[in-house]
């Protein structure tokens, strides 16, 4: 296989030229521009003292010293015996003659580049071709890549014949004589190549290559950042090309389900800055504390949050660690999987400047439906009449007309007297926009590369904004990020790696009534009578010079709740808050040939801090209501409400937020070794890391203490022929949590693989199958973090916490007494997780990759509170134990195919399958004589609840079935009401007849796949997303309608949705399958309905088009004229159509269906590299 470097100094004329000039005059390009000047210097000497060096190190000691590209055949210098380098500033021909003076080899050098090719038979070398004796046709041609940017160092050859050849020059061209008839081979590392046949009518070639996606695949990110040939991996680890993660989001997490598998993602709010995916790896296979992943950026464990800020054009490459055997150099860190992701550094070359500018536009996914408010009110009085007839009617005809008359704004309509208010309209805005910058600069010398880079984001909420308000409180999320990434090479043997980023982000949104974001408006809105009040009053007579805004209300409180007007208490203040983190790291790669060949250190310490706050600004509202209506003269008068002194307040006031802050201090140091002996190569890796984590304003002294975690891990690999595979790899941690005796644990893995089709047997199938591995893996992992509390080996006592005593002269003195909060628990030790890893790996048709992986994964040890101590034991605090156990397996699959048809058409397509299952195998628990009612057997985060066979059919039915009456206010049902399944046979529901039901709340099956089509200039892909084997319930306290929210803060009566209005039980409609059961106003006369059941629960399946694009990108010739490397304009959307059985809310969100929306977007961009 080919090898090259490209240093290319030169500089773009025209438009780039300019920028660039600009660009240099500014502060941060002021040090970079140093480092890019030494690229402009290359030396024409080298120095070099090697005993025993290969042509391949020599090459690449090339490179580094002169900067000149050197081009070369694997195949061709394979049997070149070693040789000794001694060269001291000797000329760089004179030392390119030395190397090869005693090989079949010589060298070609043209501009910058080095080609190495055959010597010809009279010994005789040309400088810009090699010609065959008897050729007779010169062929000319430009190289450029996909995206029209020229190739320097292109290897042009005779396919039959490679000792004819030539390179592209720095402008990618070419000029070769061959005979007619002669095929081309034309071909770059990382590319597709491409053959070409040589006539009198087709020597002026105009070739594009193409990514060789499945060559640059070769290469697998493992543990650390380390670069590993993907048929030496034998642990299970996924790549995700970045390109595929590029979606019109801010939020990285929202583009990771389906894209890879292994990944179990989902989104439960579209809310901006609190839109981050759910996400776990292989599933949830644990019952205890933590369930995600570890996250790691450059090697440093950061947050969900940092992973969703980060931008994915910084990202050099992502991957998922997900068994035992990738996960084992990480410890007990990595007991949930790993999400491995390393920036984008410098390379060797000229200045570049990318650039992407995108402005999206956004609506939900799936609106509520909301019945009119006519119907609310007949149903409103239907469900009073339903429940007691003798009850006077909510609403009389006369209110009902005069409404239809508001709706209709007929002669005369009064919408403040008798309104009818759409309240998610008033507060609501059907869709937003988005708008995303960034760019990157980079570039470098032999001593130095860079990158620096920075982004913006700013998304808005869908909140209106009133011109009645001074603010606009209406969701305003920004993100700032900046990065910079040097590497410096201090010697031959010796590079510093310098890392500096910066994450700010700030939220403005509604102050509401919870001390919540915004999400609760929603729920506020789906919770308020729209016939009641209106949203305001324009200022009557009495009100002309008042300030303030006349917000609408229902007359009197209930419970001494704030009045509820969704409207008033959107725009009634804002709460805003600042997040940043900090982050400085240094890294050193040290190589230690001088001790043995094939040592190196990385060391590595990194710092980071984070912190935010937040503030809350706002007033009380002023509440009116129509205190007397003249019909005759359509007028009215207003009441103030709320007049009881400091209840209604026009001038803004503070609330105390919440702050945090906390540093992190991580050291890391790696010994590693590789080298090859014959046919065996060996290597092995030993990792010794500390972390310290101090937060600054812990509210406890046991949080104050630094948190402290350290752990030592090593792998060691052996490879025979490049098809055998052994490796052993270990993590020995401790962890502050345990005792002494508990404190370190061990946990070890081994793993195999084999390439049956490097086998001789093998053979006569290659013309089949390109490839075929089989791989696996057995191992322990531990997981300290089991639990929120830290020292479990320690008590916790209050001596101020218990109930104290009181005494003296009209117990006029008191002490408080102890509490105990914790036991010491000397005996909790690690969760581990027993873990089997089956794969194996095909290639087929030259072009499609298949991947295809079991495992079986059993966790023990998981912490559980006791439950068969009783009180009489007099145990003041809860006692937990290792007792939990619980058994996860499952599939993964994926596959990809890209080929090229013709000169001109790419086309690529991918899919993955993720199958993730687990249960409870063993769970303490009461001893409950029902079998159906005990966990073990059933699937973790499964639905628990009634079996609902049906709705009564009447009252007669309902007096005559077993008893459904679950509390002391409840009322028996009747007919129409949600008739259970007595499992037990007594006679009675009640908890006793509950049972696990339906697929877990979390998605056993994630599945993807999409494709993509280049066309010339166009391109266009398309990428599918779905879920399966997921239930959830539908909450019957939030949803149904009339009755109080269950949200202790909100006065309202919840709405009714249009297909409840449509499909209920009622007297004229007595069906016992419609979608809602009887209706009722207050919750005692509809508790039996409230009940968690099957009646509730729904298929939470989806397939969505999750994202589509189409771009074009200017062609070569207008490219060239501008100056510029590459200019794109496309457009793109996300969440675009859904199909799904469960129509009310988009299934993504279950049962948060009163929740901030998933967002549907729309998205154009333009990428511009100069």
């Amino acid at each position: 296989m080919p090898q090259f470097f490209i240093v290319n100094t030169c500089r773009p004329p025209g438009l780039a030229g300019k920028i660039l000039r600009f660009m240099k005059i500014t502060t941060v390009l002021l040090f970079f521009s140093l480092l890019h000047a030494n690229a402009s210097v290359f030396a024409q000497k080298m120095t070099l003292h090697e005993r025993d060096i290969s042509l391949k190190q020599f090459f690449v000691e090339v490179n580094k010293q002169t900067g000149y590209n050197v081009v070369w055949s694997a195949k061709m210098i394979k049997d070149v015996p070693h040789f000794n380098a001694d060269f001291e500033n000797t000329p760089l021909e004179a030392a390119l003659k030395e190397a090869l003076k005693n090989t079949p080899l010589n060298y070609t050098i043209q501009d910058k580049n080095i080609s190495i090719g055959m010597a010809h038979e009279s010994g005789a070398v040309k400088k810009n071709n090699i010609e065959a004796a008897d050729a007779d046709i010169t062929v000319t041609g430009n190289v450029r890549d996909s995206k029209g940017q020229t190739m320097p160092g292109v290897t042009v050859t005779v396919a039959d014949n490679p000792k004819i050849g030539t390179v592209t020059d720095a402008n990618g061209n070419f000029v070769l004589t061959v005979k007619e008839g002669t095929v081309l081979r034309i071909s770059y590392v990382g590319f597709v190549s491409q053959n070409f046949t040589v006539t009198s009518t087709n020597k002026a070639l105009k070739v594009v290559l193409q990514d060789d996606i499945r060559r640059a695949e070769e290469v697998v990110i493992t543990a650390f950042g380390k670069k590993e040939r993907k048929e030496a991996v034998v642990g299970s680890v996924t790549s995700v090309r970045p390109a595929d993660l590029k979606i019109p989001a801010s939020n990285l997490t929202m583009a990771l389900g389906g894209q890879a598998a292994g990944i179990i993602a989902y989104q439960p709010t579209g809310q901006p800055g609190q839109d981050n995916a759910q996400f776990f790896i292989r599933g949830v296979t644990t019952f205890g504390y933590k369930v995600d992943p570890l996250i790691l950026i450059d090697n440093i464990e950061l947050s969900t949050n940092d992973l969703a800020r980060l931008n994915v054009d910084d990202i050099a490459s992502f991957s998922i660690l997900k068994d035992a055997s990738a996960t084992a150099l990480y410890g007990a860190r990595g007991a949930n999987g790993v999400i491995l992701v390393n920036t984008k550094e410098g390379k060797m070359g000229k200045l570049a400047i990318n650039v992407r500018l995108e402005n999206a536009i956004s609506q939900n996914t799936q609106s509520l439906q909301i019945a009119d408010p006519v119907t609310y009110m007949k149903l409103f009085n239907e469900g009073t009449l339903t429940r007691d007839p003798t009850q006077p009617l909510p609403f009389n005809q006369d209110k009902i007309n005069n409404t239809i008359n508001t709706i209709n704004k007929a002669p005369g309509y009064n919408p403040y007297v008798y309104p009818a208010v759409d309240w998610l309209s008033v507060l609501l805005k059907k869709r937003t926009s988005t708008q995303r910058g960034n760019m990157s600069i980079s570039g470098g010398s032999p001593l130095a590369r860079y990158y620096v880079a920075g982004s913006y984001n700013l998304d808005h909420g869908n909140l209106a904004e009133d011109r009645n308000n001074n603010n606009n409180n209406n969701i305003k999320f920004q993100n700032y990020q900046l990065r910079s990434n040097v590497n410096l090479n201090l010697t031959k043997t010796t590079e510093v790696i310098l890392r500096f980023s910066g994450t700010f982000s700030s939220y403005q949104g509604p102050l509401t009534t919870d001390g919540s974001f915004n999400s609760d408006i929603y729920n506020l809105a789906l919770h308020t009578s729209p016939v009641l009040f209106p949203a305001y009053f324009p200022a009557d007579s009495a009100n002309l010079t008042t300030q303030h805004i006349l917000f609408g209300a229902p007359q009197g409180t209930f419970n001494s709740i704030p009045f509820n007007n969704p409207y008033a208490l959107l725009l009634r203040g804002h709460k805003t808050s600042s997040e940043s983190r900090v982050l400085a790291q240094l890294e050193l790669n040290q190589k230690l040939d001088f001790l043995t060949k094939g040592l190196h250190f990385h060391g590595l310490f990194e710092t980071n801090r984070y912190a935010y706050f937040d503030a809350n600004l706002g007033y009380k509202p002023f509440y009116y209501n129509v205190a007397s209506y003249d019909r005759a003269k359509n007028s009215y008068s207003l009441s103030w409400l709320n007049q009881n002194p400091g209840d209604a307040i026009e001038y803004l006031e503070y609330f105390p937020g919440g702050s945090t802050i906390n540093t992190n201090v991580y050291i890391q140091g790696n010994l590693d070794y590789s080298r090859q002996f014959k046919d065996h190569n060996v290597s092995g890796t030993l990792v010794l890391t500390r972390q310290q984590v101090v937060y600054s304003n812990a509210g406890k002294l046991v949080d104050a203490l630094p948190h402290r975690n350290m752990g030592l891990a090593g792998r060691a690999a052996y490879n025979y022929k490049g098809k055998y595979f052994a490796e052993f790899n270990f993590g020995y941690n401790g962890s502050e949590r345990f005792s002494e005796e508990h404190r370190f644990g061990f946990f070890p893995t081994i793993g195999g693989g084999w390439i049956i089709s490097e086998e001789k047997f093998f053979q006569p199938l290659h013309n089949i199958f390109d490839r075929l591995k089989v791989r696996g893996s057995y191992g322990l992992v531990g997981n300290d973090a089991i639990s929120d509390r830290r020292f479990f080996y320690s008590s916790n006592v209050n001596l101020a916490g218990g109930g104290g005593a009181e005494f003296g002269i009209n117990r006029g003195y008191s002490r408080p007494g102890v509490a105990i909060n914790n036991y010491p628990d000397p005996e909790v030790t690690w969760e581990t997780s027993k873990q089997l890893n089956l794969a194996l790996e095909l290639t087929t048709l030259r072009n499609l990759n298949i991947t295809a992986e079991y495992y079986n994964y059993n966790r023990y040890n998981i912490l559980q509170k006791r439950s068969y101590i009783p009180t009489t034991n007099g145990l003041e605090a809860d006692i937990y134990a290792n007792l939990g156990k619980a058994r996860s397996k499952g599939i993964d699959l994926s596959a990809d195919y890209r080929s090229q048809l013709g000169k001109n058409l790419l086309v690529s397509g991918r899919g993955n399958f993720t199958l993730a299952t687990s249960k409870y195998t063993y769970y303490e628990e009461p001893d409950y004589p029902e079998p159906w009612r005990r966990t073990v057997g059933h699937p973790i985060r499964s639905g628990y609840g009634y079996i609902a066979e049906r709705l009564f059919v009447d009252d007669a039915e309902a007096q005559s079935s077993p008893s459904q009456i679950f509390s002391s206010t409840g009322k028996a049902p009747r007919g129409g009401d949600i008739k259970y399944y007595d499992l037990n046979g007594d006679g009675v529901i009640n908890e006793r007849d509950q049972t696990f039901v339906g697929y877990p709340m979390v998605p056993e099956i994630i599945y993807g796949g999409g494709f993509s089509v280049q066309y010339k200039s166009w391109d266009l892909s398309a990428f599918f997303q779905g879920q399966a084997r997921v239930s959830f319930f539908i909450d019957p306290k939030r949803v149904s309608p009339f009755v109080q929210s269950p949200d202790s803060y909100v006065y309202g009566n919840t709405q009714l949705l249009k297909q409840f209005a449509d499909s209920h039980w009622s007297e004229d409609n007595q069906d016992i399958y419609a979608l809602y059961p009887r209706l009722g106003i207050n919750r005692n006369d509809i508790e039996n309905n409230l009940q968690a059941s099957t009646w509730w629960l729904r298929d939470g399946s989806y397939l969505r088009l999750k994202s589509a694009e189409i771009g074009y990108s200017l062609p070569a010739p207008i490219i060239k004229r501008l100056g510029i490397q590459k200019c794109r304009f496309y457009v793109n959307g996300m969440n675009l159509l859904t199909w799904s059985s469960f129509k009310l809310w988009d299934p993504e969100l279950g049962g948060s269906g009163f929740a901030y929306p998933i967002q549907k977007v729309f998205n154009a961009g333009l990428n511009v590299n100069l």
